[in-house]
């Protein structure tokens, strides 16, 4: 039987000792046709505008090459010395380029900045085919969808390596901030080099040698991480910014200009650190409630928070709290300490509902001959409608 324990008053009270008050945040109103914002240190999403619909990713699909290139560098498939040739197909790219040609040969380093920093076509290009299976860019975009997919990016496919409008190669603005977030953490030796704010190549063309992010160095903790822009795409970001100990991840697709982008992208930014605050409400191994057990030496087994329990709350923050317990019961013996055995689920107005594992606080050895009487007699008891167990469902 499905049991919920309404537990409001103690998760109430952690938010009460950390100095919290009534009130409620205000949502953000974005321009962008497709938005994605997530606190990365509490995996909150904060904001979600057509976030899964499969989009012209343009540029912001670097990403994934950039992401593929740090995997096989991890790997000892690819070294950073390492100088790649540059084919005639990664010379005809136009756009955005490091202005390579088939007489060059360049190292992965300077290619990875050549991707990062000034958005090069041809250098993602260069990067692509040296990792395809087969030796071609088309290649490479194959193995992308497939690795994109593994990594839980439903809604991406990809014609190619850089985000050249193409019919298919599409993302969600969700798997932009999926992948953001796994540069993040998976590679941060790497990761600085997203707020490198200017990379010149050759010296040869000043046109392109600076980043287009335009919220590196306005001191709002900006690091990152490709910006994006095609006529059918309109104007796009991936970003993150760190303040204290917290770091958001952001996705915007579809602004009508640069400038549009780099307002929208400030306020984001501004908004998700000013309206919203961490909360550390409990330890792990606080018993939160006890749970009905059958047949064991013990009639409840205390249920325990498996992680710490810290949460993302509006700065002037929702009273309107809700936590219960939930979980199957009752619970046939024996239980092992650390058994995960329900969930602690929380809402709070304006934002998503957070579930936190509860596991056994201890051992419940199975019951002896004495105990199964004594069940059975509950049971008789139960079936006649007398004394039978109370139980919350």
């Amino acid at each position: 039987m499905l049991a919920r324990l309404t537990v409001h008053g103690l998760i109430a009270a952690g938010f009460l000792a950390a100095g919290t008050l009534s009130a409620a945040a205000q949502s953000f109103e974005t321009r962008a046709g497709a938005a994605y914002v997530i606190d990365q240190t509490t995996g909150t999403v904060l904001l979600s505008k057509n976030a899964d619909e499969p989009i012209p990713p343009a540029s912001m699909s670097k990403l994934m090459t950039i992401y593929m290139a740090f995997e096989a560098i991890a790997a000892g498939n690819l070294s950073v010395s390492e100088e790649l040739r540059v084919s005639q197909h990664c010379m005809d790219y136009t756009g955005s380029t490091m202005f390579l040609d088939t007489t060059d040969r360049v190292s992965v380093e300077d290619l990875l900045r050549g991707i990062i920093v000034l958005s090069g076509n041809d250098a993602s290009c260069v990067i692509a085919e040296a990792l395809s299976p087969n030796g071609t860019e088309a290649g490479f975009a194959q193995s992308m969808t497939v690795r994109a997919q593994a990594m839980g990016m439903m809604h991406s496919t990809f014609t190619n390596s850089n985000g050249w409008p193409a019919a298919g190669h599409r993302m969600s603005a969700h798997d932009l901030g999926v992948l953001a977030n796994r540069l993040i953490l998976d590679y941060p030796t790497f990761y600085p080099l997203f707020a490198e704010q200017e990379f010149d190549y050759d010296g040869e063309h000043p046109a392109n040698t600076r980043n287009r992010n335009p919220l590196l160095g306005l001191g709002i903790g900006a690091d990152g991480l490709k910006t994006g822009h095609t006529s059918e795409a309109g104007y796009g970001l991936v970003g993150s910014a760190k303040q204290g100990d917290r770091r958001i991840v952001f996705v915007l697709s579809g602004l009508d200009t640069a400038q549009a982008r780099a307002e929208e992208a400030e306020n984001i930014v501004n908004w998700a650190f000013r309206q919203f605050t961490q909360r550390d409400v409990s330890r792990a191994g606080t018993r939160i409630a006890e749970a009905e057990v059958w047949m064991g030496e013990a009639p409840l087994v205390g249920l325990t928070l498996a992680e710490d329990l810290s949460l993302l709350v509006p700065t002037i923050a929702a009273a309107d709290l809700r936590a219960e317990v939930v979980y199957t019961g009752p619970i046939t013996a024996p239980i092992a300490a650390g058994d995960q055995l329900g969930e602690l689920v929380i809402t709070l107005d304006g934002l998503p509902e957070t579930r936190l594992p509860l596991v056994a606080e201890s051992d419940v050895a199975k019951g002896g001959f004495s105990t199964r009487l004594r069940t059975a007699f509950q049971v008789v008891l139960g079936k006649l409608g007398v004394g039978a167990p109370a139980t919350e469902a």
